[in-house]
């Protein structure tokens, strides 16, 4: 069994290596977990393996606000220290601090 580390954290802000967008981590999963369609709309030579972490974004362009998942290979840190101004982001965590979002509740 291989075991996946993740080398971002909920509420650290990330952006895109390639697109131009950035967002707050709200989940991650080990590998790969959505659908084979998601997957397979993925032009062949942009796939990322599905064998690494992918996380659940509130992400943001220039032109709105949205839900995006994405490889950990596709992902950098973000240390503009500028917040992400995603609708959702109150939902889930406190102000903007030091350049990232904390939890409202503990984890298990």
């Amino acid at each position: 069994m291989n075991t996946a580390y993740a080398k971002y954290h909920l509420g650290q802000v990330v952006r895109h290596r390639k697109h131009p967008f950035r967002g707050v981590v709200f989940d991650v999963d080990p590998e790969f977990a959505n659908t084979e369609e998601w997957y397979d709309a993925i032009p062949e030579e942009s796939r990322p393996i599905k064998d690494q972490p992918f996380y659940h974004l509130l992400a943001e362009n220039d032109q709105s606000y949205y839900v995006a998942y994405v490889s950990e290979q596709n992902l950098v840190a973000d240390y503009s220290g500028e917040p992400v101004d995603h609708p959702d982001i109150g939902d889930l965590f406190g102000p903007f601090q030091d350049g990232q979002y904390p939890l409202h509740f503990n984890m298990n």
